[in-house]
């Protein structure tokens, strides 16, 4: 009976067994392979951004000045995707120099400037002297950047700028007959320049280890003299005091290991 007794048993346990690890089946083989390789991207991000580099990014976006038309006439500027808002907008182009000594934390400079500026064709108001007028806008400044997110291989970061802002206003006559340049030209040129600083916050994917793609989007207040300057014709510029900026582009970067 003893025997009898000790056979129920181990049979009892062996069954019990099967049954606790059939009720526990393994993770698939999709899971099993996305863990390694989710540790894997973050230890590859790791080695890129714990080692001092420097990053070389050109920029293409918009710039725009919610309450600054270069013209009653001419409201929301000229961008390839049209209007945008109320005062004037257009293209910007530009280059950043980053030197960034830890994962956190990144400082460098820039320069921004706008190669096509929104024309007003219908400046001066008289047919028999028709004029244009252009804004340009040139930045050129430092900025300091601080990245919290990393997941991956994408990053997010805030950061503050500062520095320079000159803007451009350029009125030409489009009528008379052409003359040599040693006699004068058509267009006159009124330059302002003023102080500006903003807030800033983007986002970077890196490509490889060396190459990089992001967006990002600053806010800037631009600080200009109080009375506009003027030529001799009586061409005046047509920012003055405080004007708010807004830009958004996108980036694309080559990081350089030291």
């Amino acid at each position: 009976m003893d025997v009898k007794h000790t056979a129920v048993t181990v049979a009892v346990v062996l069954s019990l067994s099967k049954v606790a690890f059939a009720a526990d089946p393994a993770p698939p083989p999709e899971t099993r392979a996305a863990q390694p390789s989710a540790s894997a991207a973050d230890a590859a991000l790791a080695r890129i951004i714990d080692r001092p580099h420097t990053i070389a990014e050109i920029e293409a976006g918009i710039i725009v000045l919610p309450t600054a038309p270069i013209s009653a006439g001419q409201s929301g500027g000229d961008t390839p995707f049209g209007t945008i808002g109320r005062g004037d907008a257009t293209m910007q182009t530009g280059l950043h120099i980053l030197y960034r000594w830890n994962r956190d934390f990144a400082v460098g400079a820039g320069a921004l400037f706008s190669p096509f500026p929104t024309s007003d064709p219908e400046y001066g108001g008289l047919r028999q002297l028709p004029r244009t007028h252009s804004r340009g806008y040139f930045f050129l400044g430092g900025e300091g950047r601080y990245i919290p997110f990393h997941y991956r291989f994408i990053e997010a970061w805030v950061g503050l700028s500062i520095g320079g802002v000159v803007v451009a206003d350029r009125f030409a006559t489009d009528a008379g007959d052409q003359v040599a340049p040693i006699l004068g030209t058509r267009e006159v040129t009124v330059r302002t320049e003023g102080f500006a600083f903003g807030v800033q916050l983007g986002g970077t994917y890196y490509l490889s280890e060396n190459w990089i793609a992001g967006a990002n989007f600053r806010a800037y207040r631009w600080i200009l003299p109080e009375t506009p300057r003027c030529s001799s014709i009586g061409d005046c510029a047509t920012l003055s005091g405080t004007v708010e900026a807004l830009e958004l582009g996108i980036t694309v970067g080559y990081r350089l290991p030291l």
